[in-house]
């Protein structure tokens, strides 16, 4: 008899004697690896011995793990989740009690009257303390699935998040430990994984691609690539999507795979690097019977291979309880049976309600918490028969055993057996153990860079309507303005024409907005478990805007610049470009810090639109700086648009030899400007009389200087504006950095 050993590419048999394996191909170590029977070889170890099989072949000697561990003993070293006495309570806001003379007579007194423990908050308002937990208690081990029922409301899912440390550190009393020892939170964050309700994925990457995102996310860099791919191939055999692995995964406008294969996917991020616990919110919901048997199946699987996992289900099928091992049932936070599946008809029987025969339990069960519920005694009756029932007639199960290890020893030998891939060593003296990154700063920003770019080519309309709007903004400026000329119309029209193209090109920034709100769920569920740093995602999407910017600005810049007749050149052209350019990036750079901030797309859209209409009034446009009044004065300094506006006229005007006005032409933006020609140049001659100077027709009378200093533009230099817009663009940035580090926490209060 011949037993698998997670040993490079060696095979011991029961005499210890090791013998090399060759198997002809992937897909028979795949098929060993989906086979029902016997015990589930976990994906460490399988892609252990693909990987010795590809060495034969190429020669490469890169294994997942050095050292040598014979599966063969006993059983590996167990894990047990416990926790004890779980209490989780939230203060809940009432409405304050009108006072006597406002009330309506005749009114009850429970109206004015606070509920028994309400307190009165520094606001104002009533205050009432709901448990959401109370006194929970049990265990999950290795190798079993855990459900935790109830109907909604029950304190299902609170009860997850409590186990998945995602409850503020001080608010959740109680006690949770893995075999003995209690968690770190750096710990939990790695050897854990916590699978949403929701299918938060990118619609247009395929399923191979998703996975392999993730595993490039969760896998340390000292993994080769292939050896990432073989296990990205391993885990959509697990998974079952091998015939969806080239399917996108679409969304309401792009056809995908089902919603089974969705959840699937789902699961199969966070499992990628094989963690030993294991965390559901209601993986089936929404799902129909046979999809949702198929996922409990693979998650059988799952924690056949040696994981802990634990999930919350709403009302398991009859096919889908014979795959659980434990059930908690819980109503309004308490626990009203803990314990195996096959207990539940003599439970219920002692209890008084015997389950029929051929009823589901699940649903027997469920229906009778809710009478209960709806009774006066609630299902306190219940709370305290499975408190004694516990005690008495329920036998517990054998403690395991830990060999004497730490948790720490305990992890390292389950990395050598191949559990936890990810990064881990196993010097259980090293206070890195368990990394708190897979992967360095330059390789999370690489692989964010080109998951977004990928993603982003595959809806190209998105960039053609962005850069459709620029273009035709510009076609409608440039039929408007066209060829202005030096008069002193002229050059109201190009004042008119810079503070329109400034603001227009922050107004087309506003497409940034639901970029980050849609990938939200999806960055937080990531980070939850440290697959990548913030800072890494916050320069990722920096520089993946850049060429788009880039091109944007190009393309303004260029129908505009010539055809309504700007002055400077060449030269002139290239700072307008990077004027434009810099405007993007800081109107972009704006509208993704407020995407950080403001969850919804229609709010952030009105805050946008309303804030950058502040920012164009106290540009120095529709009033002079000297005119605004002196409690206003700040808002102009904050302005966005007052520094790309200031640069373009002095880039424009900012020529001492250019001349603006000249003789009668001091008349035109006057009365006087309907006036003969003739009776014009009568007045010249009679102002050049009384001043005391010679003026004609062909004498300069403003420059463009002069009409610098009438818009009160003397402060700063045409590059000063160009880089204070670009440092403007790096702030928010900045700022969108602390509004991921600060208002993206996936933990309850």
């Amino acid at each position: 008899m011949m037993s698998a050993t997670v040993a490079g590419n060696m095979l011991s048999d029961d005499n210890g004697n090791f013998s090399r394996f060759s198997p002809n191909s992937l897909e028979l170590v795949a098929g060993e690896f989906s086979a029902t029977n016997g015990a589930s070889r976990t994906l460490g170890q399988l892609l252990q011995r693909v990987g010795d099989a590809r060495k034969e072949a190429t020669g490469d000697e890169t294994p997942v793990h050095e050292v040598l561990v014979d599966v063969t003993d006993p059983r590996p070293i167990p894990f047990v989740l416990s926790f004890n006495n779980l209490t989780y309570s939230v203060k809940v806001p009432r409405k304050m009690a009108l006072p006597g003379f406002l009330r309506r007579r005749g009114g009850s007194a429970a109206t004015s009257t606070a509920f028994v423990g309400d307190s009165l908050a520094g606001d104002g308002y009533f205050t009432r303390t709901k448990t959401l937990l109370n006194d929970i208690s049990g265990e999950a081990r290795d190798g079993e699935i855990m459900a935790v029922l109830g109907a909604s409301g029950s304190g299902k899912s609170t009860l997850i998040d409590a186990l998945a440390n995602r409850i503020a550190k001080g608010s959740l009393k109680g006690k949770i430990t893995l075999n003995g020892e209690a968690l770190e939170s750096r710990m939990l964050k790695v050897i854990s994984a916590y699978v949403m309700q929701d299918d938060m994925l990118f619609p247009m990457l395929t399923v191979e691609e998703t996975l392999m995102f993730a595993a490039e996310f969760r896998l340390p860099r000292t993994l080769s690539k292939s050896k990432k791919k073989l296990r990205v191939q391993a885990l959509i055999d697990q998974l079952g999507l091998r015939n969806a692995a080239k399917t996108v995964i679409g969304d309401e406008g792009h056809r995908g795979v089902s919603g089974g294969e969705r959840r699937r996917v789902s699961i199969g991020i966070d499992i990628i690097h094989d963690p030993i616990i294991l965390f559901f919110d209601e993986p089936t919901s929404g799902l129909d019977s046979t999809s949702a048997f198929m996922v409990i199946k693979v998650l059988q699987r799952i924690a056949q291979s040696g994981s802990v996992v634990i999930m919350s289900v709403h009302q398991p099928s009859f096919r889908i309880l014979g795959l659980l091992d434990r059930l908690i049932f819980l109503s309004r936070g308490q626990t009203v049976y803990s314990g195996s599946p096959m207990n539940l008809p003599l439970y219920f029987s002692e209890f008084g309600y015997p389950i029929p025969e051929n009823e589901n339990k699940t649903e027997f069960a469920l229906d009778l918490i809710r009478e209960l519920e709806a009774s006066p005694g609630g299902t306190k009756s219940l709370v305290e028969f499975n408190k004694s029932w516990q005690c008495t007639k329920h036998t517990r199960d054998t403690e395991p055993e830990w060999l004497g290890l730490s948790l720490k020893e305990a992890i390292s030998a389950s990395i050598s057996r191949g559990k936890l891939v990810p990064g881990a060593t196993n010097d259980v003296n090293s206070t890195s153990m368990v990394p708190k990154f897979a992967n360095p700063f330059w390789k999370e920003m690489a692989v964010l860079s080109n998951r977004s770019i990928l993603n982003s080519r595959r809806m190209p309309e998105l960039f053609g309507i962005r850069l459709g709007a620029v273009l035709v903004t510009g076609f409608i400026l440039t039929t408007v303005f066209w060829q202005l000329d030096n008069s002193p119309k002229g050059v109201q029209e190009r004042l008119g024409f810079f503070a329109f193209a400034m603001s227009t090109t922050f107004y087309t920034c506003a497409d940034a907005l639901p970029v980050f709100l849609q990938e939200r769920y999806i960055f937080i569920r990531e980070t939850a478990h440290n697959a990548y740093r913030r800072l890494s995602y916050v320069t990722s999407n920096a520089l993946v805007t850049l060429p788009g910017l880039i091109f944007l600005s190009l393309a303004f810049a260029t129908t505009t610049f010539w055809a309504v007749g700007l002055d400077g050149g060449l030269s002139g052209f290239a700072f307008y470009f990077l004027i434009m350019f810099a405007s993007f990036w800081s109107g972009s750079s704006f509208v993704t810090f407020l995407s950080g901030v403001v969850p919804h797309v229609m709010l952030g859209y009105t805050i946008v639109v309303a804030i950058l209409a502040y920012f164009l009034l106290f540009s120095g446009f529709f009033i002079d700086r000297d005119r605004i009044p002196g409690y206003w004065i700040w808002f102009h300094y904050l302005s966005l648009v007052k520094y790309p506006y200031e640069a373009v006229l002095q880039n424009e005007f900012d020529n001492p030899a250019k001349c603006f006005v000249r003789g009668t032409q001091i008349f035109d933006n006057s009365p006087l400007g309907a006036v003969p020609a003739a009776m014009k140049e009568r007045m010249l001659q009679s102002l050049s009389s009384s001043l005391g100077v010679r003026i004609t027709n062909s004498t300069c009378l403003t420059t463009g200087s002069d009409i610098l200093k009438q818009q009160g533009i003397t402060d700063l230099s045409k590059w000063n504006c160009l880089f204070i817009t670009v440092a403007w663009g790096f702030l928010f940035r900045i700022l969108f950095y602390f509004s991921l580090l600060f208002g993206s926490k996936n933990k309850r209060s």
